[in-house]
């Protein structure tokens, strides 16, 4: 997976190289492990002051997941505000993400609303030493299936490293049916699919997951997304979970993933069960401002940390989201 194609007329001396949009990259592959995209992925913050990017807090973040031993971390993922960000940011959020995570591979979002400023990204992304990239539909006017697909299949043939197709239809609008994800699954380099909540009902999960994986290729996983329904989701038959509480509290993430994946049905419900006041408020007020003012709670970020105009919870939702982070994640 992560084995280096390189472009037609790159030397191949030096090692492996990247292959992009714009051609060859001269510097090597960065060593080191791929992203396992069978392991718990943690989406950490891109924390702003004063409308500009605070490197301070976001490396505080990316050292805080290292120090816990997370599998992987994915930088500029919604919670992430990738969106939000121009090209010159991001390429800095990805620099520090790689830089301080160590010897933890970082998985880098490229999402844009033009296939070519996502190839830009990507190379971006590659240059910095991401070992996979996260790949959403970014909409404004809607996509067709056939237009879908023919984003994944540009950025999936231009790039040497893994790709996730990140299906998030809350956000980008876009509905991926079953026929599309057989479509994407097949394309090079497309390595898994990051899928919305599933049913809660277990039984009814699992049926979905075996309906997916049967339209996939056998090489491509099967990730959740939406907290509240992880456990369920792991549970059901997904190979790994893209967590918004894993990037700022890895430990509570890492605990219900191992109970999880390790079959624990009865231990990864209970933790999923003590942590429903934290759904709940991710239910009411989105996951993106919840989290957001949980790490502003614990002074991990500064005050007013989103990018404007989105702005944070007003001061009761806080003050809820105080509670309950003190009572279930202080240690986390």
């Amino acid at each position: 997976m992560g084995t280096a194609v390189p472009a037609a007329g790159c030397a191949t001396g030096a090692g492996p190289m990247l292959r992009s949009s714009g051609g060859c990259i001269s510097r090597p592959l960065t060593p080191g492990r791929p992203v396992d995209v069978h392991r718990p992925q943690r989406l950490p913050l891109t924390p702003l002051r004063d409308d500009a990017l605070d490197e301070r807090a976001f490396i505080g973040l990316i050292d805080r997941l290292r120090v816990a031993g997370v599998d992987s971390i994915t930088a500029l993922g919604s919670t992430g505000s990738y969106m939000y960000l121009d090209r010159a940011e991001r390429r800095r959020v990805t620099q520090l993400a790689v830089e301080h995570a160590g010897p933890v591979p970082v998985m880098v979002g490229i999402g844009a609303l033009r296939t070519s400023v996502a190839l830009r990204y990507a190379d971006d992304a590659q240059a910095a030493g991401a070992r996979a990239l996260l790949l959403a539909p970014v909409t404004y006017q809607a996509l067709t299936d056939a237009e879908v697909y023919a984003l994944f299949e540009t950025i999936a043939s231009a790039v040497s490293v893994p790709v996730v197709v990140y299906d998030n239809p809350g956000t980008t609008h876009v509905t991926f049916s079953d026929d599309l994800y057989a479509s994407i699954g097949g394309l090079t380099n497309i390595t898994s699919i990051k899928i919305p909540p599933l049913p809660s009902h277990g039984e009814e999960a699992a049926d979905r997951v075996r309906t997916i994986r049967g339209v996939i290729p056998g090489s491509v996983t099967i990730g959740i997304s939406g907290d509240a329904s992880a456990a369920t989701g792991l549970l059901a038959g997904c190979d790994a979970w893209y967590s918004v509480i894993g990037g700022t509290f890895p430990a509570a993430a890492l605990s219900l993933a191992r109970a999880a994946l390790s079959g624990d049905a009865d231990d990864a419900r209970a933790q999923s069960t003590r942590l429903q006041p934290l759904w709940d408020a991710f239910a009411r007020y989105g996951s993106y401002r919840v989290i957001t003012a949980a790490a502003e709670h614990l002074g991990l970020v500064g005050p007013d940390s989103l990018p404007h105009p989105v702005s944070g919870l007003p001061a009761p939702a806080r003050a809820h989201v105080a509670q309950v982070v003190d009572r279930l994640l202080t240690h986390a």
